[in-house]
């Protein structure tokens, strides 16, 4: 391991998170908001009420299972009690300050919280079939400034809390009328989580644990960890946390195969460069052929495309159970990329793929509503 990498790093890295803390989930009226907490949290914030245990259970169940935001809705509980959590707590979702549909039918909400601070989220369906990914935001902004990404030019405000990360997926949830959650293999059209949107997900660790542990509790939402997706720029210490404590799949922000130029492309390298990273991808636990560890790379014509850099690609992830995402680069305003060729780019996937690794060539989606990867930027408004 590189003597960049030192002990108490993680520790480092979760006080700094606290500079960057969300706001807290009590109302000016003093009503508590029970969505994010988790299931240690909401007994005790039941208890508290001066109420019996199970009532935590019927709560988590209307709220992650049924979807239900008014308490006068649970029919479980009697109307008195009703009325008591009423004054006590609230079940919060984001405001919606602007709902865009592209024309390929990729859906971006602009989110605005309480402290009216935003950020954005997308939905991408399936074009085959019933089924679709939230692209979930963790930060308000983000403090990576990777070259190619619009949400990098947005400074960071702050974390999103639990509640904010999985409201969002709620919140999106409420725009389809999937509610209750679906059971087994019950098709499901938001089907998958990644945490692929504005900031970098491990820089806000706690609170993004938090929330996907909510999500994947089997009497709520009930998502598997098969079917999230957690996406890093390469924040080491925190990788190995992530895969010990949830095991979700994991996708690695490439771009770059040597480290003078990803040290350009995304700044972070300086810190953890790809030797690092990739024997971190190696340390993961439940990397397998089943559950492959996706690496993301930007396509830029004439920098990062070139053959010679495919065949380093293949180099740098022999031995690891991996599939290469290529993403076409999608122009953002002020940008000054510009995409490979289709030549190139089919090129590239070739030898990538005669390799035997799996070298999809990402269609873009939502480009006209600025929603497709690297265009996330929640100060975007709508033209008046």
């Amino acid at each position: 391991m590189s003597d960049l990498l030192l002990p108490g790093d993680a520790e480092r890295i979760l006080a700094k998170a606290a500079l960057f803390a969300p706001p807290g989930n009590t109302l000016p009226d003093g009503r508590r908001d029970l969505v994010g907490l988790s299931r240690e949290e909401l007994l005790a914030a039941v208890a508290e009420a001066g109420e019996a245990p199970f009532r935590a259970k019927q709560l988590w169940h209307w709220i992650y299972h049924q979807g239900v935001r008014d308490f006068s809705a649970m029919s479980s509980i009697a109307r008195p009690l009703q009325e008591k959590f009423a004054k006590h707590f609230i079940v919060s979702r984001p405001d919606v300050a602007l709902d865009q549909l592209s024309k390929d039918e990729t859906r971006k909400f602009l989110f605005n919280f309480r402290d009216n601070e935003k950020v954005e989220t997308v939905y991408i369906p399936d074009r085959q079939e019933d089924r679709g990914a939230v692209c979930i935001s963790s930060q308000v902004g983000c403090t990576l400034s990777c070259r190619f990404c619009h949400t990098g030019t947005q400074k960071l405000a702050r974390n999103l809390s639990s509640a904010e990360i999985v409201g969002q997926f709620m919140a999106a949830r409420d725009a389809y009328k999937e509610w209750p959650s679906p059971k087994g293999e019950t098709p499901r059209l938001l089907s998958t989580i990644v945490l692929m949107g504005m900031g970098e997900p491990l820089y806000n660790y706690e609170n993004v644990a938090k929330a996907m542990k909510i999500v994947m509790d089997g009497e709520g939402i009930g998502l598997s960890r098969r079917r999230i997706t957690l996406s890093t720029s390469g924040v080491i210490p925190m990788m190995d946390k992530a895969g010990a404590e949830l095991g979700v799949n994991l996708a690695v922000s490439l771009h770059a195969v040597r480290d003078d130029l990803r040290d350009e492309l995304v700044p972070l390298n300086r810190k953890y460069p790809i030797k690092d990273l990739i024997a971190a991808c190696k340390r993961y636990p439940g990397a397998s052929n089943a559950r492959r560890i996706t690496f993301e790379y930007i396509m830029l014509k004439g920098i990062n495309d070139s053959e010679t850099d495919a065949r380093a690609l293949v180099h740098l992830i022999a031995g690891l159970p991996a599939k290469v995402n290529l993403i076409p680069f999608n122009p953002w305003p002020g940008s000054t990329y510009e995409s490979s060729t289709p030549v190139a780019l089919k090129k590239f996937a070739s030898i990538v793929m005669d390799a035997g690794y799996a070298s999809p060539i990402r269609t873009p989606r939502g480009q006209d509503i600025l929603a497709a990867c690297g265009q996330l930027k929640s100060l975007v408004q709508p033209a008046a």
